[in-house]
């Protein structure tokens, strides 16, 4: 979690089975879930762990050559399993394309003004070469649209240059204007509005957006302003500057300090001067997202996901960060499901909707594969996505849990949408596995910001109800420490088989989840 034979010959085999089993995949009979649950088995977990968490893999960083041995390990898996590639063309590889940044070359100057990168301003996104000058600004306040407030009002802001400043409106009462209580909603909550703010700008196709907040300026600056292996996703970032500013900036633009704006405050256009050049450092990296399917038998459009980050942190000063638990344990499991689904799907008991298992890259670096497959490209549609279930980090027990409270996992997000879904989960857990279910982390109000914090996150936030299991931290998350070793494997058996049970429901329930909360 983030701080991730000849295939011809076979694909023809595969496709010859496929069709002598066409017969069997129609039964009507219903089968006992049990039968194949219990396929998922702690010695093929731990069989599977050794390999994929070893120093051979060399911590599967990002675009490195550990991540290709990671990626072909989870292909030839599928293969032996008899789970197809998701992808139209055979190939079980997703390209992700990435750069890995380096600080770019900035000259900025504002009303005559020259101001110097990491200390005046952060670049944020690493745009192409190019030069912009812009005669006005636009001050859209904090730069919100939302039903209850907007800041945009009829504003045409298509290639214009905008300033907002972090945070969301109070009433007098010290209430928010948009909750209207004393929560705070997704508009100032900083893993949140820092890109809700700029995505709502670059859709509404502003050239340039300078950010205010103080707050995290000195982090943003140590962050973006090294070379140490920060990536990001090369398709979501030439369209539109974005440039985190200090007071020094801010008082440039405007010639005041500017830190709140009240309820009555409405954009205003500001003219100014602002000259830009800009040089992007940055260079192309390859790396893949892994997707395998069993097509349903009676909704094949309809589509269950079970996700997990293949990477890690690769190798820091001459020490393997193995990642046997963030996410060695998650990705083992996702095998272990896609072969218990295939020996169904063999035995004439093959799922009612299409069952998918995503391997993500990236997720250490910023969510980066599941962001590229929900944002640029979904291999299925995301309106025929019934459910994403994510599974990071289930293979230890948390330390601040009392001793021998080790039955247990922590749910994340199961109600955030769909009723149903929570409903389903428990009841599943009921019937078969008896974990404790924990919602510690569930918590709208959890300073940890969990929710936001693996790749279930981006199905999340396009409508997509999910669950995300996960075990908590410990002492050995993201350190060389995070070996097979320390794997409770027993605990993984248990933990795969109830996310097998709850995607077996999901997939085989006659109508699909509804959703019926809002995001």
């Amino acid at each position: 979690m983030k701080s991730l034979l000849s295939i011809a010959s076979l694909s023809l085999l595969f496709i010859a089975c496929g069709s002598s089993q066409k017969s069997k995949t129609t039964n009507t009979k219903v089968a006992d879930p049990s039968v194949y649950a219990a396929t998922i088995t702690q010695d093929d977990l731990k069989t599977a762990l050794y390999t994929f968490a070893s120093d051979a893999f060399e911590g599967r960083e990002t675009g490195a050559e550990g991540q290709k041995k990671a990626i072909n390990f989870l292909k030839e898996h599928y293969i032996q399993y008899g789970v197809p590639a998701a992808k139209k063309d055979g190939n079980y590889f997703q390209n992700v394309p990435l750069q890995l940044q380096s600080k770019p070359d900035v000259a900025l100057t504002i009303n005559g003004k020259a101001l110097k990168n990491l200390e005046d301003f952060v670049s944020i996104n690493p745009m192409e070469t190019s030069q912009l000058q812009a005669g006005e600004i636009v001050n859209l306040g904090y730069g919100i649209q939302d039903d209850a407030f907007s800041n945009y009002g009829t504003i045409d802001i298509k290639d214009k240059v905008v300033f907002f400043i972090n945070g969301e409106p109070k009433n007098a009462d010290g209430t928010y204007v948009i909750s209207g209580t004393k929560a705070a909603s997704k508009w100032s909550n900083f893993r949140e509005e820092f890109a809700l703010k700029r995505d709502l700008a670059l859709e509404k196709g502003a050239k340039a957006v300078l950010y205010y907040n103080p707050d995290v300026f000195a982090m943003a600056a140590l962050r973006y302003g090294t070379s140490s292996g920060r990536m990001s996703l090369v398709s979501t970032d030439k369209n539109m500057f974005y440039f985190l500013v200090n007071t020094q900036t801010v008082k440039a633009l405007f010639n005041k300090d500017i830190t709140s704006y009240d309820t009555s405050f409405k954009n205003e256009t500001i003219t100014t001067t602002l000259d830009l050049d800009y040089t992007n450092n940055s260079k192309a990296l390859a790396s893949e997202n892994v997707a395998a399917i069993i097509r349903g038998s009676e909704k094949p459009d309809e589509y269950v996901i079970v996700s997990a980050h293949l990477d890690h942190e690769g190798v820091k000063n001459g020490e393997v960060y193995n990642g046997a638990d963030d996410d060695g344990s998650g990705t083992v499991a996702v095998l272990e499901i896609a072969e218990a689904f295939a020996k169904a799907k063999k035995d004439g008991h093959g799922p009612k909707r299409s069952m998918v298992f995503l391997n993500v890259t990236g997720e250490e670096k910023g969510l980066l594969g599941s962001r590229h497959y929900t944002d640029n490209d979904p291999i299925f549609p995301l309106a025929n996505t019934v459910a994403n279930l994510n599974i990071d980090m289930i293979g230890r027990i948390d330390p601040k849990r009392k001793e021998g409270d080790r039955n247990y996992i922590y749910l994340i997000g199961s109600d955030k949408l769909s009723t149903e879904l929570h409903e389903i989960s428990e009841k599943v857990n009921t019937k078969y596995t008896n974990v404790e279910l924990d919602y510690t982390y569930n918590d709208d109000n959890d300073p940890n910001r969990f929710y936001y914090r693996s790749d279930h996150y981006n199905f999340a936030k396009n409508n997509i109800p999910v669950i995300f299991y996960f075990n908590g931290t410990h002492d050995d998350y993201h350190r060389p420490s995070d070996t097979p070793d320390k794997i409770e494997y027993d605990l993984l058996e248990n933990r795969a088989r109830l996310v097998f049970y709850t995607a077996w429901e999901l997939a085989n329930r006659d109508e699909r989840i509804k959703v019926d909360k809002g995001e």
